[in-house]
Parts: C-alpha cells; structure tokens; sequence
C-alpha cells in the first residue's frame, strides 16, 4: 500500500512536525510506503507530486486547519483526521486502513 499525507496545524511549528514524524515511524513499522507534505511555518515542505498522489491507494490530511491546493486530492480516496488523532492513535488510524 501506497500512502501519501499532508500534516498542518493552526501555528504550523510543532504539532505539524510531530504528525508527519509519527506517521512516517507508523508506516515503516508496518511495512507501508508513505510521503508525508507538511505545511507549517516553514511554508509547505517535502511537496507531493501529481504522480505521488495518482499512484496513492490512500490520502490523509492530518489537520485541523484548511490545507493548501486541496483540490488535488479530488476523486482520489482521502481521509481527514484532526491532528491529536494522528498524534494519539496512529497505529490504529493506519491498521483500519490496511484491512
């Protein structure tokens, strides 16, 4: 399974970064390919591509705010969660979508 998600929070320093991390430790101790795109503070980082997102089998914004350039993510299967989900459960988040 391919995985590709944006991480962003209201100040987008912290919380931003900690989501991408703990999703990125999740999928490799799963066995699962994922890019994480954050966009925080430092403006937006690690940018997915078209072809990311196209060869994506799943898509997971990680926010509580409005990301940038959502409509990318039209027709393609996306699942929103707030951040303290992603910071709280992440291994049960990525397990339900593995199933």
């Amino acid at each position: 399974m391919k995985i590709v998600a944006v991480t962003a929070c209201p100040t987008g320093i912290a919380h931003t970064y900690m989501a991408a991390d703990v999703l990125k430790k999740a999928a490799a101790k799963l066995g699962v390919s994922i890019k994480v795109e954050t966009q925080g503070a430092m403006g937006v980082e690690e940018v997915l591509t078209s072809v990311d997102i196209v060869n994506a089998d799943l898509v997971i914004i990680a926010s509580d705010i409005e990301i940038e350039n959502k409509s990318r993510f039209l027709g393609i299967n996306t699942k929103q969660y707030s951040i303290e989900s992603i910071l709280t459960d992440v291994d049960t988040i990525l397990r339900k979508h593995l199933s």
